[in-house]
């Protein structure tokens, strides 16, 4: 009790200084949810700095945070500001995805456009466009096309979020050198460094908060850091010369915060999406949801390799036996790892030698892909470019066009190389300079790339990508990427990922959009005997649990045989959803979702778990009123554990369900349960 009125005391101090640095402030805006719920309030103090601040049924939950601009090429842009006027609309309409968690997504906001403009020297302005939905807040500023501004180099955006109360915060660093592939940290929220997004927040008093971007186009990405009285700054990834250099007009990319009660509030809300720009694409129905294998995880476990030789992986033979089993086995599929020239030496420190149309000699591309085609089976594309990215856009549009000849209709890329060393070279033989994954030529870069591939009817899943920020509603071939510690991990990592991470990617990494984590090791070993901290059904839960409307089936065709009863939810579950709930969760914990496939009235269930034992009762009212269901249940066995031959304790058992029953399931530490629920015909 004393530690939570110190805390309190902490965050009454933190608000008074927030107040204090906004003495005498007008009030000159606000904008509120439909709801009602949600306020955004904008404030000019005497100095004329403009702040914000957010709360949520009068409480606060973001204090006063300023708002401006550091130029490189102009004087600052946050002082003597008058607002010059304000405008407001309500939105609510709804638009269907072409896949995703859920069909129809319900776009509903009150949106304020606030002009401000500087009272003295070159009266500089701009627009504060805030959107509030009922379940968070989308800002981005808008900068017009000026004298006195008709280039920005910008030096740092001076956006902060003074989150109003104490916290306690879920989040990777920024700026390390293995990108995004950290396991998270959970600290109170004062204990946050250089942060990336979404950074996930859960209040002392229950609110959960999540703080990203959305719609991240010709920008640097934003990354947060601690300000010296307590609030959280934006922090833009590193570019040459500055972070971000833009001609006006223009506009950033929303700055978002999600605001739910429920943890599962998070993962259900379309904020992020709703923030992006409508689909420019049309029609894409030639990309097709589904499930794959691939030369893949033998390479991780180093049986074969990526490189030539008597282990390359990459054989026509052997991708023959992988493209039979997938057909054996319902699989759309066929990813292929190491099956261009370029692999063999050191590829990690020189990418210039690949070459993204030409197999190796013992991979006759053409010939497979019309095998696979026969069999009803697709090959995957698959590019790394060890981050030589100017070498990779002059080969792309040609190998794009030869994927499309051969039916290929998904590209795996792939940009391994430390943080900050992205190769960039503006002019064949002119210098090469080093960027960031998440700088913006990297956001230009990906667009480039996605907008390359649309045109020869190909899906993109970028790994070691920029962050997501919704850009799939508006380009709906960018379908999944990794972005996080995946699968791979688990094969050769120290240490592997543990229990908690992936019940902590739902809420954290997931929140901005699809991850390929390649989930399914039914063996549940990695390299050289290594264990991976899971149980067998918590494997299946995974596709579920994970979304991505590309699933691999990640382990070696030896394994399914051994673990024929697992593998069946596997060949079962569907990629594609109608919709998606939320029915039980806590942030690094356990949850538990359902999903109703798309098109169908079949349902599936994926619970997982930390390293605590415990039991979900979960309500089934999702289900159709007057219909039973066959509920095929894959779970934990008594027993079972994320340590040793534990692991492999399961069971798969049938019982009839209707609307109305809950569903008992208990999740051994590591563990996990995946359920199919189908009508019984009557």
């Amino acid at each position: 009790m004393r530690n939570r009125m110190v805390a309190w005391a902490l965050a009454a101090g933190l608000a008074t200084g927030m107040w204090g640095r906004q003495v005498h402030a007008e009030t000159v805006a606000q904008v509120a949810s439909p709801d009602g719920r949600i306020e955004v309030t904008l404030d000019l103090n005497g100095e004329g700095r403009l702040a914000y601040r957010v709360s949520r049924d009068g409480v606060p939950v973001i204090g006063d945070s300023r708002l401006g601009f550091i130029f490189r090429n102009a004087r600052q842009l946050l002082r003597n500001l008058q607002l010059d006027g304000q405008t407001r609309r309500s939105v609510d309409d709804t638009w269907e995805q072409p896949w995703g968690e859920r069909r129809f997504v319900r776009n509903h906001y009150n949106e304020l456009r606030a002009t401000f403009v500087e009272k003295d020297g070159d009266h500089r302005r701009f627009d504060m466009v805030f959107r509030v939905f009922d379940d968070g807040v989308g800002f981005r500023y808008e900068v017009p096309r000026q004298p006195a501004l008709q280039d920005a180099q910008i030096v740092q955006e001076l956006t902060e979020f003074a989150v109003a109360r104490p916290a306690t915060a879920w989040w990777i660093p920024a700026l390390e050198w293995n990108r995004a592939e950290y396991l998270y940290r959970r600290t109170p929220l004062e204990q946050v460094g250089v942060a990336q997004t979404p950074l996930t927040l859960r209040t002392n008093d229950g609110l959960h908060l999540s703080i990203h971007e959305a719609a991240l186009v010709d920008y640097a990405g934003m990354n947060l850091m601690r300000g010296g009285d307590g609030e959280l700054r934006a922090l833009l990834t590193p570019g040459s010369p500055v972070p971000v250099v833009r001609a006006t007009p223009f506009t950033t990319p929303w700055r978002t915060i999600t605001i739910s009660d429920r943890a599962g509030g998070l993962v259900e809300s379309n904020l992020i999406l709703n923030l992006n720009e409508p689909n420019v694409l049309g029609d894409v129905s030639w990309f097709t949801p589904a499930k794959y294998v691939g030369v893949w995880w033998s390479l991780h476990l180093d049986q074969q390799s990526w490189a030539s030789g008597p282990k390359h992986g990459a054989t026509t033979d052997n991708t023959r036996r992988m493209i039979d089993f997938a057909a054996a086995n319902g699989f759309r599929g066929m990813l292929v790892e190491g099956w261009n020239l370029g692999w063999d030496g050191d590829w990690f420190a020189n990418g210039w030698n690949f070459d993204f149309s030409t197999p190796t000699p013992d991979y006759d591309l053409v010939g497979l892909a019309a095998y696979a085609k026969a069999k009803g089976v697709h090959l995957i594309g698959h590019h790394e470019t060890a981050c030589a990215v100017s070498h990779y856009e002059r080969g792309m549009e040609a190998a794009f066009a030869l994927f499309q000849s051969l039916g290929i209709e998904v590209v795996k890329t792939g940009y391994v190389c430390d943080a900050g060393q992205i190769e960039r070279q503006d002019a064949v033989g002119g210098p090469v300079l080093r960027e960031w994954h998440e700088g913006q030529w990297m956001s230009n870069h990906h667009l480039r790339v996605v907008q390359a591939a649309a045109r020869h009817h190909l899906a993109i899943d970028a790994h070691e990508p920029i962050k997501d920020t919704g850009l799939r509603r508006t380009y709906p071939n960018w379908v999944s990427r990794e972005g996080a510690r995946g699968m791979e991990y688990n094969a050769w990592g120290n240490p592997p990922n543990p229990p908690e991470h992936e019940v902590t990617l739902v809420f954290t990494r997931l929140l901005a959009g699809p991850m390929d984590y390649t989930p399914g090791i039914v063996s549940l070993t990695g390299r050289n005997g290594q264990e991976i901290q899971s149980t067998l059904a918590r494997q299946l839960a995974l596709y579920v649990g994970i979304y991505s409307p590309i699933q691999m089936v990640a382990d070696l065709p030896e394994h399914y045989a051994q673990h024929p009863d697992a593998f069946q939810f596997i060949k079962d579950v569907a990629v594609d959803w109608d919709e998606s709930k939320v029915l039980a969760g806590e942030v690094g914990e356990y949850v538990a979702i359902a999903r109703k496939q798309r098109g169908a009235p079949v349902w599936f269930v994926g619970a997982m778990n930390d390293r605590h034992p415990r039991t979900l009762v979960l309500p089934l009212d999702f289900l159709d009123a007057g219909r039973r269901y066959r509920a095929e249940i894959y779970r934990d066995g008594e027993g079972a554990d994320w340590h040793g031959p534990a692991r492999f304790r399961f069971v798969r058992e049938t019982k009839t369900v209707t609307r109305g029953d809950h569903l008992s399931l208990w999740l051994a530490g590591g563990g996990g349960a995946a359920v199919r629920l189908v009508p019984v015909t009557p």
